[in-house]
């Protein structure tokens, strides 16, 4: 594979940052040494470095670049500072004083009780919320406690959720949720629906958790047709052997279609989605997948070649199962985003693409981290500190140049959730996936139900890093 791609980091032990936790107590870093590093990182490889005057390298002379980092009192502040159109074109960019936890979770590790939950307001104008599970988590918490997908949770603690207090009440690592039930008041119009609080209540707790991806993988029979259906549910590189093995077993089931759920993927790795996409093709090897487009000062440094990914038929020698389908269904919500909306943008040009569900999230650029060192990697890295950067660094363009989609993928065929009745994830009747099977066997005949009014709001993805994120290697 390419070297630009993420190579993800190994979790280091904690006798591995004994050393830096000394340095902290000792050297503490000032806050300009801290700002001077935040700065010089998005001066360098900032995608839209060529927006902001205040980016330019010839902005300041020595003495005005003093003052300018003096007066900001936080490295977060000057760093929000600098972002480009944050509630609109920017809104992935972050900074973190941690990145040992960032370490971790970009290996797939979370604190995590279990519960994957979505969080939904009836209309823009309300503001009160709801969580409804998606799915649970093996061996954790809220497997033990008997949670199940479809149930519902109207306040943690006994308090009632809000668009403004949903994240310092499902943020800790130990909570209450307090349940209801969802009412549809008879009717299919999501207008008149409400939440019915009940007495149960249920106690769960966050534990170290490595998530497995590859959530549901299996075989349905529809018109006398083997049908591969995947849940996956994250791009996470130490997994990808085990998605060639699942591509492998469809291979050896000879599928004739293949609905590939990425509806609670909020992204990962550019590698992986490349991987991804030429197993389900596979007769396009060679073939651009994407360009990348950096900001004017690192385009001009990086060869052509170096800007285009194609195509693959192996994974660093190993060869891929691909099935070289010409079709492909993917199921998609408002947490379906960046490297789920890649390969969805990048198979669009080459096969027939089926996306049932939502509209996604509308992220086409990645981000790299950027570390307090020479060079901006871990190598030498500055020891008094644990501060890191994840600006995007690059937006990604199809075969065909599509890109800047803010708003989303559109689906082929719009369809929402059931909060009153989710049904079972890999069953053939659960909705979205009822819905590919049915365009499968009537080719293309398919009835839709009426669509809700209610908003996604967030969801469990919302208190991790590595939330919608699609990452590349610094090289």
């Amino acid at each position: 594979m390419k070297k630009q791609f993420l190579i993800f980091i190994t979790i280091f032990s904690i006798t591995l940052f004994a050393g830096c936790f000394e340095d902290l107590d000792d050297n503490p870093v000032s806050t300009k040494e801290l700002n001077d590093f935040v700065w010089k990182g998005l001066n360098k490889y900032y995608l839209y470095k060529d927006n902001l005057p205040d980016l330019a390298n010839d902005r300041f002379t020595n003495s005005e670049y003093d003052n300018y980092l003096n007066s900001f009192s936080s490295p977060e502040d000057l760093f929000e500072s600098l972002m480009y159109q944050r509630q609109t074109i920017d809104r992935f960019s972050w900074i973190t004083d941690n990145y040992i936890e960032l370490q971790q979770q970009l290996n797939g590790t979370t604190y995590n009780n279990g519960m994957e939950f979505g969080l939904v307001r009836f209309s823009s104008t309300s503001s009160e919320v709801f969580g409804y599970v998606r799915y649970i988590l093996p061996n954790t918490d809220a497997e033990i406690k008997g949670l199940q997908r479809g149930m519902i949770f109207h306040a943690v603690n006994g308090t009632s959720l809000t668009i403004d207090n949903y994240r310092n009440l499902l943020n800790p690592n130990n909570y209450t949720i307090n349940l209801a039930i969802y009412n549809d008041n008879g009717t299919s119009d999501t207008e008149d629906d409400f939440v019915e609080p009940t007495n149960e209540s249920i106690s769960l707790t966050k534990a170290p958790y490595t998530e497995n991806p590859i959530f549901i993988s299996e075989i349905l029979q529809v018109a006398n047709q083997n049908v591969g259906y995947l849940m996956y549910n994250g791009f996470t590189r130490d997994f990808d052997s085990q998605l060639n093995d699942t591509f492998n077993y469809f291979q050896s089931q000879n599928i004739q279609n293949l609905v590939l759920d990425l509806r609670y993927n909020s992204g990962g790795s550019v590698n992986t989605a490349i991987l991804l996409s030429s197993m389900i093709t596979g007769q396009f090897t060679g073939q651009v997948f994407n360009t990348n487009q950096w900001n004017t000062d690192i385009q001009a440094q990086l060869n052509p070649n170096d800007l285009i990914n194609n195509f693959i038929s192996n994974d660093e020698g190993t060869p891929l199962n691909s099935l070289s389908l010409g079709k492909v269904y993917i199921l998609t919500t408002k947490s379906t985003a960046s490297a789920s909306e890649l390969v969805i943008n990048c198979l669009n040009p080459y096969i027939n693409v089926v996306q049932i569900g939502d509209n996604t999230t509308g992220k086409y650029q990645a981000s790299i981290t950027l570390y307090d060192s020479p060079d901006f990697s871990y190598n030498d890295v500055n020891p008094t500190h644990t501060y890191a950067m994840q600006p995007l660094v690059l937006k990604t363009l199809n075969a065909v140049g599509n890109t800047d989609f803010i708003n989303g993928l559109t689906p082929t065929f719009m369809v929402k959730e059931n909060y009153g009745d989710l049904g079972v994830l890999g069953n053939p009747d659960e909705t979205l996936l009822a819905i590919a099977l049915q365009h499968i066997e009537d080719t293309g005949r398919i009835s839709l139900q009426p669509l809700s009014s209610l908003e996604i709001i967030g969801d469990s993805k919302d208190f991790t890093l590595t939330k919608n994120r699609m990452y590349i290697d610094r090289n």
